[in-house]
């Protein structure tokens, strides 16, 4: 992959999915393993964190009003300000999304130091949507079926039906994901088996690595 940003030798699986899919409990199944993982919410409130760049440039395009009173960002009411106008939406990418690639590929080379040929999951929500296949080697979906994932959703965030659908309908289907993975992970049924999974699928990325290796 030519265009990858990161140190030679790591192998990066993205993780991905639909909202209330189970990536979290994926992830944190192969950490278990020896993975080191990238999440990338967690970059995206890393990087708007008060006083850095790109909060200042939030702050100066969007205003205060923006804000909540310690001066972190009203997430809420910036999501809902991007999603009424596309146009604030796309600065509000142009802002965040190079300070949060730049932030992934410094993580990625801390890893690089203390393991050369770390297995890196970098759990990215919208992979597909944002079209950064290039930032990954390979991609695996955690699938359940999007009725499983409706109920999830409402369960998990208190909301209702049709707000859940809502949130569904603006990301891509997950049976669409589904076909341009390399690997999918099915995990509507009990922990264990998802587990099982994760463990054969850690497996067949080890065999990787070490392919890898050996054809330099």
């Amino acid at each position: 992959m030519s265009s990858f940003p990161g140190p030679a030798g790591i192998l990066v699986l993205g993780v991905t999915g639909g909202i209330a899919s189970g990536k979290s409990t994926v992830a944190v199944m192969m950490h278990e393993l020896g993975a080191p993982v990238i999440d990338f919410d967690l970059l995206a409130r890393e990087v708007v964190e008060p006083e850095k760049p790109a909060w200042q440039d939030i702050v100066e395009y969007f205003g205060t009003g923006v804000l909540q009173e310690d001066g972190s960002l009203d997430r809420k009411n910036l999501a809902r300000i991007v999603f009424e106008y596309p146009g604030k939406r796309e600065k509000l990418e142009s802002i965040t999304h190079p300070r949060i690639l730049d932030l992934f590929v410094s993580r990625l080379r801390e890893i690089h130091r203390s393991n050369p040929d770390a297995i890196v999951l970098a759990v990215i929500p919208l992979l597909f949507e944002a079209h950064l296949h290039d930032l990954v080697h390979k991609i695996l979906v955690v699938y359940i079926p999007r009725e499983m994932q409706r109920d999830r959703l409402m369960k998990r965030d208190k909301i209702g039906r049709e707000q859940a659908e809502h949130i569904l309908k603006a990301q891509l289907p997950i049976d669409e994901k589904v076909k341009d993975a390399d690997f999918v992970i099915r995990n509507e049924g009990e922990l264990e088996e998802t587990r099982k999974q994760v463990i054969h699928l850690w497996q067949i990325l080890e065999k990787e690595q070490e392919r890898r290796k050996r054809n330099g």
